[in-house]
């Protein structure tokens, strides 16, 4: 078990070293970088779920009416082209996410460092260049998926043929 006295102690020093507001302010200005970062990332986040939402729609519209009419049009040819978008989007999501969830801990472990006498700046400093690299590898992600977006229907018929082709040979 754990000694009374002991908790009394270490809850006097955490109270003893949050009681400065002063310290408290600078550490909330010193978070301030990684909570832009947060929002940006959420605004970036919308703008690729909104994206997700409508490959998925049009995946499944091109999937019914290729079922119910047995159509090999133009527009069906397109799916291979929209489910690797839709990877490259969902890829895109789940690194963001994930650095949006590293950033939130960068923040608690800021708080927390100026309270502790453990110093853990290398664990802070490590954990917002794995949240940075997230980030771009999030960006990389949706960068190629806005390049098959762009591309003409004639090019995405060809992605999607040599899509296809792949994996044919896989």
């Amino acid at each position: 078990m754990t000694d009374p006295a002991l908790l009394a102690g270490l809850a006097n020093e955490i109270l003893s070293r949050t009681s400065s507001t002063a310290r408290v302010q600078e550490i909330v200005q010193l978070s301030l970088a990684p909570v832009f970062l947060l929002a940006a990332i959420g605004a970036v986040l919308n703008v690729m779920n909104m994206r997700l939402i409508w490959i998925v729609d049009r995946v499944r519209k091109l999937e019914k009416a290729e079922r119910t009419a047995g159509l090999q049009d133009r527009e069906v040819e397109e799916l291979p082209a929209l489910r690797k978008r839709q990877r490259y989007a969902q890829y895109a999501i789940n690194l963001s996410s994930t650095a949006a969830l590293i950033i939130c801990l960068v923040i608690a472990l800021m708080f927390i460092s100026a309270f502790v006498k453990p110093a853990i700046g290398t664990l802070v400093a490590i954990c917002w260049v794995g949240a940075m690299a997230l980030v771009i590898a999030a960006l990389l992600f949706f960068m190629q998926e806005t390049r098959i977006a762009t591309a003409t229907a004639k090019e995405r018929r060809r992605i999607s043929r040599n899509i296809e082709a792949k994996a044919g040979d896989e």
